[in-house]
């Protein structure tokens, strides 16, 4: 389904009935990353996702993707879709957009679920290889993405048993615009660090994380549960960055089981 939200086509799905569940993907990547887990949510939920601007179905913007433009992309189609409240999301790039919307929209919060993510900004030296990446992805193409990315986005274990995810996943990096993948990357390298508002989120928060993640590694999921009233920490064996799409029945009993826990 396609609507506009300030401006832009955003490309988007609904599925289920119940308490909303509002999920946000990984960069490179597009909703249907959350496949597994819409199936798995959408007999109790009302489970949302949207391609963020430049990916899968939703066109580039006309700036950089910031991650409060995602968040800000997120509330307005819970507004259009009159949902009150919802438990917000996200893997990677959609953590960190879902750590900004904990900031900004504070009131639509039911609880927070962050995968593979950190609070922390890019240091120097990373915004300089974003940014490097960045000018070869739009003069080469998303091929140069596929290749920065690939080694480090899947654990191990999934590249030695699970080659269909992924090839799944090199699809749809290759699958995506440049300026798409240039507009986040320059968004990624701008983002806050969220690491002192952490302390002011105040709704049940689960943090998840595969314990092959090198993007992200368990530590620090380790440092965000501990500076988060009340939160809980879920290490996924055998899966990398990509949890969710590597492990998808070990992560969808982790969601459910903090969902069902939820007032």
């Amino acid at each position: 389904m396609k609507t506009r939200i300030a401006g832009a086509e955003i490309e988007y799905d609904v599925r289920g009935k119940g308490p909303a569940v509002l999920l946000m993907h990984a960069f490179p990547l597009g909703l249907f990353m959350w496949e597994k887990q819409a199936q798995a949510l959408e007999k109790a939920h009302t489970v949302v996702r949207f391609d963020a601007r430049g990916f899968g179905g939703s066109p580039p913007g006309d700036a950089l993707l910031t991650m409060e433009r995602i968040a800000d992309d997120a509330q307005g189609l819970l507004e259009q879709l009159s949902i009150d409240k919802a438990v917000v999301g996200g893997c990677s790039m959609g953590g960190y957009a879902a750590l900004a919307f904990a900031r900004r929209h504070a009131r639509r919060l039911s609880g927070l679920l962050l995968l593979d993510t950190r609070a922390a900004a890019d240091s120097p030296e990373a915004r300089k290889g974003r940014g490097e990446l960045a000018d070869k992805v739009l003069k080469q193409g998303a091929q140069a993405a596929a290749d920065a990315f690939m080694p480090k986005l899947v654990g191990e274990t999934t590249k030695k048993e699970r080659p269909e995810v992924v090839e799944a996943v090199k699809a749809a990096i290759l699958a995506t615009a440049p300026r798409g993948i240039a507009d986040a990357l320059a968004g990624l390298a701008a983002r806050a660090d969220s690491t002192p508002s952490l302390r002011e989120i105040a709704v049940p928060t689960l943090v998840l994380v595969g314990e092959e993640d090198v993007i992200t590694p368990v530590a620090d999921a380790q440092a965000m549960v501990a500076a988060i009233p009340g939160a809980r920490l879920a290490v996924i064996p055998k899966s990398g960055h990509l949890a969710n799409l590597e492990t998808p029945d070990a992560v969808n009993a982790a969601l459910s089981g903090f969902l069902k826990e939820l007032p």
